[in-house]
């Protein structure tokens, strides 16, 4: 049987206890022994020249796989250089938790996305490099968090006290505002997409208030989440898209750690249990090679 360590921090861990339950379900479904631990626990570092991980002050014992639930691409990285096989790995936490680097890769597929500007927080004038209004995002910002609707300078203001991280994003919102796609992706396989709506916010995620609906690709909408999908290794991943006035999707961002609420409200489509399938075959043919 296969080890793993699921990662959360502990107020996230709090936050999603049914999800953790599942986790662990579905990985002894497919024959791995899952273990919660949390980030708060950890402590890394170098020992005798080599990577070492401590739980709570003890050197710890490796497990197989470690499923890192938390925005932390430092820790994958050690994780992997002590040899743990990690899901995502550290190239897509450190991609897709940065919302300025994602936009980087992204462009590079020619896929549609709306005219941004990534700037230093301090750079920040009275006037900006597009009219009112615009959308201010922090580049680390999750689950709607660190969005801000911009529509006059008093706005602009306010939104600068409540901004702590020193880089930010200022984009055009030139599309239907309280509407966006979220793409569920495991491996190279299109899982499913959800369409979020929101007629109070301008932002669209579920926990906000809005609502969901299963939405079905198009054969072009296919083609470009799979562009993204051939740039990144990914275990589970969401992939969100803007709604341009004419129905059209933009790319907007790509979650790392994504959960699984809004899908699971609109379909009977176990990802879970798709994504343990996912790692232990992993795991298999990483064994199979050593």
């Amino acid at each position: 049987m296969y080890s793993g360590w699921l990662i959360y921090e502990k107020k996230d861990a709090v936050n999603n206890q049914s999800f953790i339950e599942w986790f662990i379900e579905e990985a002894h479904l497919q024959n791995m022994a899952l273990t919660l631990i949390l980030r708060e626990e950890i402590m890394i570092g170098i020992k005798q020249n080599s990577p070492v991980i401590f739980i709570n002050r003890k050197e710890a014992g490796l497990p197989d796989a470690a499923i890192v639930r938390t925005m932390d691409p430092f820790l994958s990285s050690h994780l992997e250089a002590c040899g743990v096989s990690v899901f995502n790995s550290s190239h897509v936490s450190r991609i897709c938790n940065n919302k300025a680097l994602t936009h980087q890769y992204i462009s590079e597929l020619s896929i549609p996305m709306v005219d941004m500007v990534f700037y230093n927080r301090e750079q920040i004038q009275e006037k900006q490099p597009f009219d009112y209004p615009f959308i201010i995002k922090e580049m680390s910002g999750k689950g709607g968090t660190g969005v801000y609707y911009i529509e006059n300078r008093k706005d602009l203001q306010a939104c600068m006290v409540k901004i702590s991280h020193p880089e930010i994003i200022i984009q055009r919102c030139n599309v239907q505002l309280g509407k966006d796609v979220r793409v569920f992706v495991v491996g190279k396989e299109i899982v499913g997409a959800v369409l979020r709506e929101n007629k109070h916010d301008f932002r669209a995620n579920f926990k906000l208030g809005g609502n969901a609906s299963l939405y079905h690709l198009n054969d072009r909408e296919r083609d470009m989440v799979k562009q993204i999908m051939n740039i990144f290794d990914f275990g589970l991943a969401g992939i969100d898209f803007l709604i341009g006035y004419n129905g059209e999707l933009i790319f907007n961002e790509i979650e790392d750690v994504v959960g699984s609420r809004t899908l699971s409200a609109v379909s009977n489509i176990n990802i879970l249990n798709k994504y343990m399938h996912y790692i232990t075959a992993n795991l298999k043919r990483r064994d199979f090679k050593n």
